[in-house]
């Protein structure tokens, strides 16, 4: 349900008015002034504001301008005296939607915040689409020649007809996104945004305001009110990847959404409701996750509705020369490059190769081949194999972080002889928070102390 800010000191227009909107089932705030306004544009995100040029006191385009800066995005009307209609027309050049004058009738009311409203709608769509304009991915561009895979899209189709909550587990590198943005794109949200985040790669300090949005001077730095992505996710889908890496307490937070539909940005006092399809992913065994207490048990049975399980590229072989020449065409028409196929010994150094990175190594292999190629045909000495060092020394991230904070922690209670509140002092960190890491890396104080 679209909310809508009206801001007109005609007490009497503006009780019309409001009336008017929410008969078409609009959310509607009124206030008489400026200042009520902006009060109420802090404190909630709104989709339109209908604002009267001449306030008492004060200009609707001044108004306008300040609202802006609180919402760049923020679509305005303005209402208008018949004898001000230039004034109506350097305001829509300096940022309003359109203008309507006094007096108008309801339909021509309704027809101005309808256009305007889609409008927005469409926007917002083409900027999400954005990023996926440069790539299809219905599914028939999901290679799928194994029956293994072929049993996959199957489920995957059936799962594109609902609105359940789906969990796409596999390897890193299978593929998991190409198949969410699939099911989002043939799915009946497929007007709606396609909302991705990557949880691991979000810091847990800025986790909950990107995920829920905040409201300006919500705390330090927040100058003005942001959306967050749940709120972004409208009407559409939101991915999350990799959800096995959200903290306990976030997980939290995430499952009273998922129960209530509906959640409060950060400093806000206002609920906005959810209204997305949730994909999840994870290359993680969440079962073994929650036995760990890693997962919330609660969380994992709220989005496993629909699992579907991607099998690694090793067990789909058959697949191998399919994708290496989807690759080798894609590559080769980037680079402008006269490389077209692979001899028969690179092909079968292809098939037989292991490939723990999946997909998505196979990907990185053929782009070094057809950048590296002299020839039009890719020779077995292009293809690097010899990745296996390279892949012992780039753990995960989650992993090398760990193997990181406990090398650095095992440096600074040597050098301060197992003293925790002098290593703690010397990393910047309070004791307590110190005592936490040195827990999580399974090192003890008493290991570090000289003894006589």
């Amino acid at each position: 349900m679209e909310k809508i800010l009206i801001v007109d000191d005609d007490l009497s227009l503006l009780r019309i008015l409001k009336m008017r909107l929410e008969v078409e089932k609009y959310r509607v705030t009124d206030v008489a002034n400026g200042t009520d306004a902006l009060s109420a544009a802090e404190d909630a995100v709104f989709d339109l504001a209908i604002i009267d040029y001449q306030l008492k006191d004060e200009n609707g385009v001044d108004l306008m301008e300040s609202l802006k800066k609180i919402d760049p995005e923020l679509p305005v009307i303005i209402l208008t005296a018949y004898g001000t209609i230039n004034k109506a027309v350097s305001a829509m050049k300096k940022g309003a939607h359109s203008y309507l004058t006094k007096p108008f009738e309801d339909s021509e009311l309704i027809h101005h915040v309808k256009r305007c409203l889609e409008k927005t709608q469409l926007k917002r769509e083409v900027e999400a689409l954005r990023t996926m304009v440069s790539e299809n991915f219905g599914f028939e561009n999901i290679i799928a020649k194994d029956e293994k895979m072929k049993a996959v899209l199957k489920k995957v189709v059936l799962a594109a007809e609902t609105d359940s909550n789906i969990l796409i587990e596999g390897e890193s590198g299978t593929g998991k996104e190409l198949i969410a943005k699939s099911i989002h794109v043939t799915s009946s949200r497929k007007n709606g945004p396609f909302i991705a985040i990557n949880c691991a790669a979000i810091p847990e300090s800025l986790f909950e305001s990107e995920l829920f949005g905040f409201k300006k001077g919500a705390f330090t730095g927040a100058e003005k009110n942001k959306k967050g992505f749940l709120e972004q996710a409208r009407n559409g889908t939101f991915f999350f990847d990799e959800i096995s890496e959200i903290s306990i307490s976030i997980q939290a937070k995430l499952l009273r959404v998922l129960q209530e539909n509906e959640f409060y940005p950060l400093g806000g006092n206002e609920k906005i409701k959810f209204e997305a399809r949730i994909i999840a992913a994870t290359n993680r065994n969440l079962l073994e996750e929650i036995s760990k207490g890693n997962f919330r048990e609660d969380l994992y049975y709220r989005i496993h509705v629909i699992p579907i399980m991607l099998p690694p590229l090793r067990d789909r072989r058959e697949c191998i020369p399919i994708l290496a020449h989807c690759f080798l065409n894609e590559f080769r028409q980037q680079m402008g490059k006269d490389v077209n196929q692979f001899s028969p010994a690179a092909m079968k150094k292809l098939v037989d190769c292991p490939w723990p990175g999946n997909v998505r190594e196979l990907k990185n292999v053929v782009e070094y081949c057809v950048a590296m190629s002299r020839n039009s045909v890719i020779s077995k000495d292009l293809i690097m194999m010899d990745l296996e060092s390279v892949r012992d020394e780039l753990k995960p991230f989650k992993e090398a972080k760990l193997a990181f904070e406990k090398k650095y922690i095992i440096q600074l209670l040597e050098l301060t002889n197992g003293n925790v509140s002098r290593a703690a002092k010397l990393a910047g960190k309070y004791r307590a928070d110190f005592y936490d890491l040195m827990k999580k890396c399974g090192l003890r104080a008493e290991d570090f102390r000289d003894t006589v």
